[in-house]
C-alpha cells in the first residue's frame, strides 16, 4: 500500500483543513522542581518573583538566633477565559501561615467584610435611581498590607540569592498565607480610601460613603473584591482614576456579577427584571415553607414562631401578585 509519507506527500491532509490545533498546555506541576523546568511555570515563578521585589515585600537580614522562620511553598493554577480557553499560567509564592505563633508574629486576625444586608440595600439604590456601578478587583491585594509584627519567612524556593543563601526575608508587607494578611490589607485600603474623602459607616465597617455637594458614591469592600457605584459617571471615574494611582486596580466594567447576587441591573419595569423578582421571591417564600415545616419535625412546637413566619409568607404572595398584575 502506498501511503503518503512513502510517497513523500507532505502536504496537510483537506480532511482536517479547518481543525483547531492548539499548543499543548503545560499541566500543572507537583513541585516546585518541576515547574523550574518548565519554560511556561518558570516564567510565571519568575514574574511572581519580580513583582514582590518590585512591592519590596521583604529585606534579605542574616537569620536571628531563636526566631520563628515560616516556611513557604508554589502553588499553581491556569487562569482560564470565560470560553474555557487558556489565559495565562498562574504561580504564587504562599508562606506557611500555620506554623506561625500566636503574639510572637502574628497578634489580631480578624478582618471585616461587607454584610449580605449591606449588599441588599445598595443593589436596591443602583436599580431604583439607576446610578452607574463598576466591579473593581485588586490585583494581588494581601501584598498591599503593612505588617506590624516582625515576621521573617525563608527565601522562595529556585530563587535563593546565590551570594546570600542562608539569609532570610524580614517582612515588611504581607504575603498570601499569613494570618494577618486579610487584616492588614484591610486597614491598608481603609487607611487610604479615607484620604479620598470616604468615611466608614457606623452600621458596616466595609460600606465606605463619599459626599461631594450634591453627589454621593457608595463602595462596599468584601476582601479584594469591590462594588463602586455612584450618582454621576464622572465622578465614579474620578474614583477609580485615584484608587488605581494607588492600587493595581482592574476596572471589570459595569456591575455583572457580585458574592452569586442578583447583579443585572435593569429598569424595574421590564420583563427580565421582573421574571429576576419573582425568582427572588419565590426562593424567599420556599425559605419560609422549609423554616416553617422542619420545625415541626425536629422540634417543639412551643419553640415555633408561626404566627411571625405565616405573616412574612402572605407578605411574599403579595409580593408575588403585584408582580403578577403588573
Amino acid at each position: 500500500m502506498l501511503t503518503r509519507a512513502r510517497a513523500g506527500v507532505c502536504k496537510p491532509n483537506p480532511r482536517y483543513a479547518h481543525t483547531v490545533s492548539t499548543a499543548a498546555i503545560s499541566p500543572i506541576p507537583k513541585s516546585a522542581r518541576a515547574a523550574l523546568q518548565d519554560p511556561n511555570w518558570f516564567a510565571a515563578m519568575q514574574a511572581e518573583f519580580d513583582a514582590l521585589r518590585a512591592n519590596e515585600t521583604w529585606a534579605l537580614v542574616p537569620r536571628p538566633a531563636g526566631v520563628n522562620v515560616v516556611s513557604g511553598k508554589w502553588v499553581f493554577r491556569h487562569k482560564l477565559n470565560p470560553d474555557g480557553s487558556l489565559d495565562r499560567y498562574k504561580a504564587r509564592w504562599v508562606v506557611r501561615g500555620f506554623s506561625q505563633f500566636p503574639g510572637i508574629d502574628f497578634g489580631d486576625t480578624f478582618s471585616p467584610v461587607v454584610k449580605p444586608a449591606t449588599i441588599r440595600t445598595v443593589l436596591s439604590i443602583i436599580a431604583s435611581k439607576n446610578w452607574p456601578a463598576h466591579q473593581l478587583d485588586v490585583s494581588n491585594a494581601f501584598l498591599h498590607g503593612h505588617l506590624q509584627e516582625q515576621v521573617f519567612a525563608q527565601q522562595p524556593v529556585g530563587f535563593v540569592d546565590p551570594a546570600r543563601p542562608h539569609h532570610v526575608c524580614s517582612l515588611s508587607k504581607s504575603l498570601y498565607g499569613l494570618k494577618q494578611a486579610p487584616r492588614a490589607w484591610f486597614f491598608r485600603f481603609t487607611g487610604h480610601i479615607k484620604t479620598l474623602g470616604f468615611t466608614a459607616t457606623q452600621s458596616d465597617s466595609s460600606l465606605f460613603v463619599l459626599r461631594r455637594g450634591a453627589e454621593t458614591a457608595f463602595l462596599l469592600l468584601y476582601v479584594h473584591d469591590m462594588v463602586l457605584t455612584a450618582s454621576a459617571d464622572a465622578l465614579l471615574r474620578a474614583i477609580i482614576a485615584q484608587l488605581q494611582q494607588e492600587f493595581k486596580i482592574k476596572d471589570m466594567g459595569p456591575l455583572p456579577s457580585f458574592l452569586a447576587w442578583m447583579s443585572n441591573v435593569l429598569p424595574l419595569g421590564s420583563f427580565s427584571a421582573k421574571v429576576n423578582m419573582l425568582k427572588m421571591c419565590l426562593n424567599a417564600l420556599a425559605w419560609q415553607i422549609a423554616s416553617c415545616c422542619q420545625p415541626l419535625l425536629i422540634r417543639s412546637l412551643s419553640y415555633l414562631p408561626r404566627m411571625e413566619i405565616f405573616s412574612q409568607i402572605l407578605h411574599i404572595i403579595a409580593a408575588l401578585q403585584g408582580l403578577y398584575n403588573t
